[in-house]
């Protein structure tokens, strides 16, 4: 049984919510505030967490930051009531992996935990391996294979894969990865570039590279890499 940690301060809300995702064969315990999350967080591990933004002591933002500079990859889905562009944002560049807006129907939060779920479990980081159906990087050596295949790439390109394989399913803005693509030499990637890097690893990647199955553009946030 999977174990979610669910963060949310309305008691109506909580209700439901616990009732259904016990319904759906999830194990949830409750958190009312930040400092509840965190206790519980400290004690044990979850599978999956469900972060209200606004909470009495704090915001799910500021929870998701500190858990992702300590290195925790836990899925985090946000539960947010705006679905206002920078609320958005904001979620996802702090290291969310999706979020829900209120109010949402319970199914689709479900469909939405198992997805997230599946994508977590599937995502391959082993013995300095990443892996994504028929793609392979050797991290140890900076080698791409395709099909078994060595594909070559420039640094920053190789960089961009890595990146993108390593948040596979989420979504990553532009503002993230052009923050992630400094070089150690200083060298900075600007927007249109990351165009340019963009289409090069469809092309080199992508059956048709028109019509990207795996490399994907969210329209008004960035990129997400499909696993």
């Amino acid at each position: 049984m999977k174990k979610l940690l669910l963060l949310e301060d309305d008691r109506s809300l909580i209700d439901g919510l616990t009732y259904s995702l016990k319904k759906n064969g999830f194990g949830v315990e409750v958190a009312r505030t930040i400092k509840e999350a965190e206790k519980a967080l400290a004690g044990q591990g979850f599978d999956l967490l469900l972060l209200d933004v606004t909470l009495p002591d704090g915001t799910g933002f500021a929870l998701c930051e500190k858990l992702r500079q300590s290195g925790n990859r836990v899925p985090i889905i946000f539960l947010t009531a705006s679905d206002e562009e920078t609320s958005v944002i904001r979620g996802l560049d702090c290291g969310g992996d999706d979020y829900i807006t209120k109010p949402f129907k319970l199914g689709e939060l479900c469909s939405r935990i198992r997805a997230l779920l599946r994508r977590s479990n599937h995502r391959v980081v082993e013995e300095n391996i990443l892996r994504s159906g028929n793609i392979l990087v050797n991290l140890a050596e900076s080698r791409v294979f395709l099909d078994e295949e060595p594909v070559d790439f420039t640094g920053a390109e190789y960089r961009l894969l890595c990146l993108l394989l390593e948040n596979g399913g989420k979504v990553l803005t532009r503002g993230t990865i052009l923050d992630r693509l400094w070089d150690g030499a200083g060298n900075f990637v600007d927007d249109n570039t990351l165009s340019v890097y963009v289409r090069r690893l469809r092309e080199k990647l992508e059956k048709n590279p028109s019509k990207p199955e795996r490399l994907l553009t969210v329209r008004g946030f960035g990129y997400q890499w499909k696993e």
